[in-house]
């Protein structure tokens, strides 16, 4: 595979947004955080487990839909062998969503118990919605909460204040813009992020993106990759991920002036396909013991 880009990231969206966690800690009894299924590791920031204090948690594997089943299995049985509460979701369609306020109670169940010993039977919930950009936290609250809108775009970035949602008597969201690491010490975390549209393609090189993204799904989905591309197999033997991009730019049409291929446009084909499933339910991160 062909060299990985570094992405850097200027800090003060970070510090922006730890800034947001920790004025709301004190009003908020746990976290539930959104992570791609396509990318959970990538998807993570590896500072919020600090931020919030340990705060118990739920994470919810959003995109479930456009991801290998088989791997999204592996990564919730991961997940509960690290004592971790998570679900496998999907917004758009809202699969699972139906498990999240069960899931929340039975983490909090000891805080629960506490507050009925106290008196306070009926206490509103309240957690905390975390997640990089376009991992879908609007889109969540929203199915949720129903006629209280969060703001949704298919951009990164677009929530820009603290807002509360009730989603059910006794339970109430917080929405909070999106977290994400002001640069990534490990180049292929920044790549997975750019495949899904987690990145601005506008800060990244397109072409060299979908020739990186190629290469994996050749080594680990080449058929779907052939059945969309209309590809034979072994024209993909010993090809570079440039190489099956111009073939890929052939077989569509793509050509310029002089019959050069316009890796470019193809790029670009390839990058939107991929982050609209039309290639599949394809999963970039496994588990260590299922790969």
């Amino acid at each position: 595979m062909s060299e990985a880009q570094t992405i850097q990231w200027f800090p003060g969206h970070m510090t922006r947004t730890k800034r947001q966690i920790e004025k709301y800690l004190g009003q908020i009894d746990a976290v539930a955080e959104l992570v791609d299924a396509r990318i959970p590791v990538s998807s993570r920031n590896p500072d919020l487990k600090k931020l919030t204090r340990n705060k118990p948690r739920v994470v919810l594997l959003n995109k479930s839909d456009m991801a290998d089943a088989a791997a999204t299995k592996a990564w919730l049985s991961a997940f509960q062998a690290a004592h971790t509460a998570a679900l496998a979701i999907d917004c758009k369609t809202g699969r699972g969503l139906s498990k999240f306020q069960p899931a929340v109670r039975e983490v909090l169940a000891p805080q629960i118990a506490s507050w009925q010993r106290k008196g306070m039977v009926g206490r509103t919930i309240r957690v905390m919605v975390v997640g990089i950009p376009n991992v879908g936290k609007s889109s969540f609250i929203n199915k949720l909460s129903r006629g209280n809108r969060a703001a949704v775009e298919d951009r990164p970035g677009v929530t820009r204040s603290n807002q509360w949602f009730p989603i059910g008597k006794g339970f109430d969201l917080l929405d909070t813009p999106g977290v994400l690491w002001p640069k990534f010490d490990d180049p292929v975390v920044g790549e997975h992020l750019a495949f899904t549209g987690a990145v601005k393609d506008t800060v990244v090189d397109t072409e060299h993106l979908a020739a990186r993204l190629l290469e994996f799904l050749a080594q680990r989905y080449s058929q779907p990759l052939c059945a969309r591309y209309k590809l034979e197999p072994a024209e993909l033997d010993g090809l570079a991920g440039w190489e099956m991009l111009e073939k890929i730019g052939q077989k569509r049409g793509m050509l310029m002036a002089g019959g050069v291929v316009n890796t470019e446009r193809a790029a670009a084909v390839v990058l939107d396909e991929f982050r609209a499933g039309k290639l599949g339910c394809l999963t970039l991160e496994w588990p260590e013991a299922a790969r």
